[in-house]
């Protein structure tokens, strides 16, 4: 994005819908009543009037819960913020190693019933405002001047509005299964009224002459389409077969993608300078078409969208040595697990689990892959062997870096394992529904306003089928207080009691009781992460091609 980037215009639409706000609390709880009163009909006597005492104090506190509304909408809503790339709230970059400020979490069953409760508001919010929230995107966009939508711009999205809504129930004075409650009711009326209010916003910024921005098309090399993000799997076309059915390009076009791939982008190696010469006098119709596939294989890795920037360049600089060590090892092509793109592969996935490119531990794993590179490119035989020394390499890598994760929270682990020792016994677990360890014990739930999806289920027979797969050092995504984060376990406790995970976009630290990682686990809010595809999906897009390619002749 340009540096001179007027904000102007954003800010002003962010001021005018921050007026809009106390109206449309408003509107969502008169919603509210009305929905309350419907529901009530068909409640028992009990759950009726437990109902009408959460009615009369939302009515008696109207004008604080509409404070707290607003305060959580302005403290979440930032230009600045939507500027910058996806980050969750309160982030902070990661303080230099070895010093780092460690914030711990306790996550229980109650905090992730309510992190149940979010996802479903904003699940519910996107459905509902699916089209509306689109058209605002291309609005918003154009107010900064992204012509292409590359990304969304609208600081007022889905989850802003959601934990913005459960800040304003924390505000009732009555026990947290009301509070719940309201936030269940409040979510259908704020669902529609949101609908409208993106709808309004863009009519608005329309009539003041705002021209909406245009989703952008890539189209790829060979003429193929892309029409979304491709499907996450692990599959991959037979290389083999692939390399056969490759166009064996003249000694002159091959001799001219060699010198491309060894171009001024690739570190200098008197050894780079005859790649394009011994391209050229391949007789082999087999070698040059291993040489094609490989040229294709790159182009498409580097035009996938999943790989930063700064991982690119890198990738870049593998292409040369690995038509080299294509000519000289057929086993490249024989599978897709090789020791050369099991390292593309980890690389990318591993740099997009550090996010921030600030991190000092994602700054340190790409001076390692640049070392591993530059070593690889210097070698004037290459062979399989090199490549696995630089997996190993970088496995030892991340090893190290899990050490030193673990050895910056090991004052925690020690506090974790004493109350991990403590849960085992009689004594009662404390209430941790605001996440902190030393959070006084809170009102009980009445369980006859909860609604069952909000109860603990009883634990599956299979749930060590999931939790025996997590190892230390592994990535989970996780639904947690109100959003979506990659999580790396550092530490599961030694009964399996609490799990300790870091947040790799933060210093940020969750302790997670057993029974909410089950929970989430059941709603889908928590997986764990496998290594993208990143070479399964170039291969498959270059078959696509060759389609397209044989359809058009």
């Amino acid at each position: 994005m340009a540096v001179e980037t007027d904000l102007r215009p954003l800010q002003q639409f962010v001021d005018d819908e921050m007026l809009r706000a106390p109206l449309l609390f408003d509107q969502m709880v008169e919603g509210t009543f009305d929905l309350a009163r419907q529901k009530q009909l068909a409640m028992p006597q009990l759950r009726r009037s437990l109902l009408s005492e959460m009615l009369k104090s939302l009515q008696a506190q109207r004008p604080r819960l509409s404070e707290y509304f607003v305060r959580s909408l302005r403290q979440q809503v930032s230009v600045d913020r939507a500027l910058q790339p996806r980050r969750p709230p309160h982030y902070r970059v990661k303080a230099e190693l070895p010093e780092r400020a460690i914030k711990l979490a306790l996550v229980d069953e109650d905090v992730v019933a309510l992190d149940i409760e979010l996802s479903h508001m904003i699940e519910e919010i996107k459905s509902a405002a699916e089209y509306e929230m689109r058209e605002l995107q291309t609005f918003t966009s154009a107010l900064i001047g992204d012509m292409d939508v590359s990304r969304d711009y609208n600081p007022f999205r889905p989850e802003t509005y959601a934990r913005a809504l459960w800040a304003a129930a924390q505000a009732l004075p009555l026990s947290h299964g009301h509070q719940v409650t309201f936030m269940r009711l409040a979510g259908t009326p704020l669902a529609q009224l949101l609908r409208k209010s993106y709808a309004a916003a863009s009519s608005r910024l329309e009539s003041m002459g705002v021209e909406p921005a245009a989703y952008r098309t890539l189209v790829l090399p060979g003429g193929s389409r892309r029409g979304g993000r491709p499907g996450e799997t692990t599959f991959s076309p037979d290389l083999q077969r692939l390399r056969d059915s490759m166009p064996a390009p003249l000694d002159s076009a091959l001799s001219l993608q060699a010198r491309q791939a060894s171009s001024a982008k690739s570190a200098p190696n008197s050894n780079r300078v005859h790649d394009s010469e011994r391209a050229s006098v391949i007789s082999s119709r087999v070698e040059r078409q291993s040489i094609e596939l490989v040229g294709r294989l790159f182009e498409a890795m580097l035009a996938d969208e999943r790989v930063p920037g700064d991982v690119g360049m890198l990738i870049s600089r593998l292409q040369g040595p690995a038509m080299r060590l294509t000519l000289c090892d057929g086993s490249v092509l024989d599978q897709d697990d090789h020791p050369l793109w099991r390292l593309i592969n980890r690389l990318v996935f591993e740099a997009e689990m550090v996010p921030d490119p600030h991190d000092p531990e994602r700054r340190l794993l790409l001076k390692l892959a640049r070392g591993t590179v530059d070593q690889l490119a210097s070698e004037p035989e290459q062979d399989t062997s090199l490549y696995r020394w630089a997996c190993e390499r970088l496995d030892t890598h991340l090893q190290q870096r899990l050490t030193r994760g673990l050895a910056a929270v090991s004052s925690q682990i020690g506090a974790l394992q004493k109350l991990e020792d403590k849960l085992q016994g009689d004594t009662p677990p404390p209430s941790t529904l605001h996440g902190m360890l030393d959070v006084p014990q809170l009102d009980t739930v009445p369980a006859e306003l909860m609604e069952q999806s909000l109860r603990p289920a009883t634990r599956p027979a299979d749930e060590q089928d999931w939790l025996s797969q997590l190892r230390p050092g592994d990535w989970v995504r996780m639904f947690l207080q109100g959003r979506w984060v990659q999580a790396r376990l550092l530490w599961p406790g030694e009964r399996r009691e609490i799990w300790l995970f870091g947040d790799g976009a933060s210093d940020e630290t969750w302790a997670v009781r057993r029974g909410a990682l089950v929970m989430m686990h059941r709603e889908r809010l928590a997986k764990k992460l496998r290594m993208r595809a990143i070479v399964a999906t170039a291969a498959a897009r270059v078959r696509e091609q060759n389609t397209h390619s044989s359809a058009a002749d």
